[in-house]
């Protein structure tokens, strides 16, 4: 395995740290139970960072009592802002605008200006381009806000972008590199990466660079078809794929479906977690099912020894 020069020797002098590893945890779809799962496993795992990825809908640090040591904001494209004294009303900017993010508003002195919507705005620039008063100023766009957080599993980096913000795949890669950089300053030896639903933008920006991908899936036909996509993605960028079903026993035929199309596909299915109403109980409490105790606790045990020994595969 590669290694990084140390964080507090210049160049490449000094003692040498591990890199270390990446697992992200997946779900094709939104529902099957894949924070729950991450949550779970950073309960088991020793000396790690945690990562929330899926900065669009962040909910890993409902289980994990969070106490934020680190804020920064998000800053990411342009916004336009026109300068009520310099608008001359003449329209152009309105005219021009693509995404219909420019009206008309009259003054407390019974002028009429022209203002910026910043929510519909996408900072493209054709308003101050074609602005012959030179009214329109773009101002760097303050899209959300990320955290370093200490909890009682680790060091936690997450992030939550503003009500209608953007470039989140840009704010997930943030986070993983700000999570990357704390686990070599500790020197822990995993990054664990709660990723987003889906396969967009967020989700390869999650991915990028990972050394294991856990999708977690549901025996339902939306879980398997979502499963494959992702599935899809993640090999495509050549890194190794491992699957657990999740709820397996709420649908027999289908998890046997899911499992003929993983062993087709040579994807270990290194878990199968029981549906169990303690899960449940165990969110209201603030707690992962391994602390809280059940059923499938001891099956996400298992699930995590297995994921231990592909991690030290990789590793080798």
């Amino acid at each position: 395995m590669t290694a990084a020069p140390s964080p507090s020797a210049p160049g490449h002098s000094g003692p040498q740290l591990p890199v270390p590893r990446q697992l992200v945890v997946l779900s094709g779809k939104g529902g099957t139970g894949k924070t729950s799962v991450v949550a779970a496993l950073a309960t088991l795992a020793s000396n790690k960072v945690l990562a929330d990825c899926d900065v669009d809908a962040p909910d890993l640090h409902l289980l994990l009592d969070p106490r934020r040591v680190q804020s920064e904001p998000f800053v990411s494209g342009k916004e336009a802002r026109i300068v009520p004294e310099r608008c001359s009303a003449c329209g152009d900017c309105m005219d021009n605008c693509r995404f219909d993010a420019i009206g008309m508003t009259r003054l407390d002195s019974g002028r009429s200006v022209y203002v910026v919507d910043p929510v519909a705005c996408e900072g493209c620039g054709m308003c101050a381009r074609v602005c012959t008063s030179g009214a329109v100023e773009l101002q760097d766009a303050e899209r959300g806000e990320w955290f370093v957080s200490d909890t009682r599993h680790g060091p936690l980096v997450h992030a939550r972008l503003n009500i209608g913000g953007e470039n989140s795949g840009k704010l997930v890669t943030l986070v993983r590199n700000k999570a990357q950089e704390l686990a070599q300053e500790i020197n822990a030896g995993l990054v664990l990466v709660d990723g987003p639903p889906g396969i967009g933008c967020p989700v390869i920006a999650s991915v990028t660079g990972a050394d294991l991908v856990l999708a977690v899936t549901e025996p339902t036909v939306s879980g398997a078809h979502d499963l494959l996509r992702a599935a899809d993605l993640v090999t495509g960028f050549g890194i190794p794929l491992a699957v657990c079903i999740n709820k397996v026993d709420l649908n027999p035929d289908m998890a046997a479906i899911i499992r003929g199309v993983c062993a087709e596909r040579d994807f270990p299915v290194v878990g199968e977690l029981s549906y169990d109403t303690a899960v449940v109980r165990a969110q209201v409490e603030g707690k992962s099912i391994v602390e809280h105790g059940g059923g499938v606790a001891d099956q996400i045990r298992d699930l995590w020894k297995t994921v231990e020994s592909l991690l030290a595969k990789v590793e080798e």
